[in-house]
């Protein structure tokens, strides 16, 4: 197991590294870590921001030293051996695979030598964990995409990519939460709102939480759409255990 570095940030800030590789088992560390102080907050830490494989932590230098926060992060991962169990939220989020909304779905079945009903099937047939949350408010960088679906970023990319659409790229999968340029490859879309300012939360998700697909057809991809804009749909959250380790 990779030794943990703290590592200065500016004047103010540090980095907790848990290691070089961008794994499930590391990320699961990260998102521990930042569980426990968001739920038991020390006097002087202000902010904390998972990544892949590592945490930032923005702090207070008037209230706690980098060298005092270290050693306090230190005791922490030491005592904290066991499995720390937590809650694992998944979040259902509608697509509609195809049609008019996976542009590249055709391109995919060429890159992969699956039919597009296999493409659908492997896509939706797994629960994603978020591992952080970047490039734009809400989009999701996601972890566990099946190694068959595995498939090149666009050489060109699009210059607009519509809302909700949802995308492979290299080996990674993820939801454009609004309109933006891009290179991934388009499955589909979803006709959720993703991310709104004007929500008390505007991203509904977290970095450790998870997304499971569900495909839907044109039809209902539209009635959900409708009740998207009128604020009118709720996005199913299922709740089971998990468990996480600082260690």
């Amino acid at each position: 197991m990779s030794q943990i570095r703290y590592l200065p940030v500016g004047d103010s800030a540090l980095t907790v590294d848990f290691g070089s590789e961008i794994t499930e088992a590391t990320n699961i560390r990260v998102q521990a870590l930042a569980r426990h102080l968001e739920q038991n907050p020390w006097p002087g830490v202000l902010e904390t921001l998972p990544t892949f494989r590592s945490l930032l932590i923005a702090y207070d230098p008037l209230q706690i030293s980098f060298d005092a926060l270290c050693e306090k992060l230190k005791a922490l991962t030491a005592e904290t051996t066991g499995p720390q169990k937590a809650r694992k939220r998944i979040f259902e989020i509608p697509v509609c695979y195809g049609a008019r909304f996976g542009a590249d779905l055709r391109d995919a079945q060429k890159l992969t030598g699956l039919t597009s009903d296999e493409i659908i099937a492997f896509h939706s047939g797994r629960d994603y964990r978020i591992y952080m949350l970047g490039f734009l408010p809400g989009f999701p960088y996601l972890g566990g995409l099946d190694e068959r679906l595995y498939m090149p970023r666009l050489q060109n990319p699009r210059t607009k990519i519509p809302a909700g659409s949802v995308g492979i790229g290299g080996t990674q999968t993820g939801v454009y939460p609004m309109e933006s340029p891009g290179g991934w490859r388009l499955l589909g879309a979803t006709p959720m709102k993703l991310y709104d300012p004007n929500r008390e939360k505007p991203i509904l998700y977290e970095a450790g939480d998870f997304i499971r697909f569900r495909p839907i057809s044109v039809d209902e991809y539209y009635d959900i759409h409708r009740m998207a804009e009128a604020d009118a749909y709720e996005c199913r959250v299922i709740e089971e255990p998990e468990g996480g380790d600082l260690s």
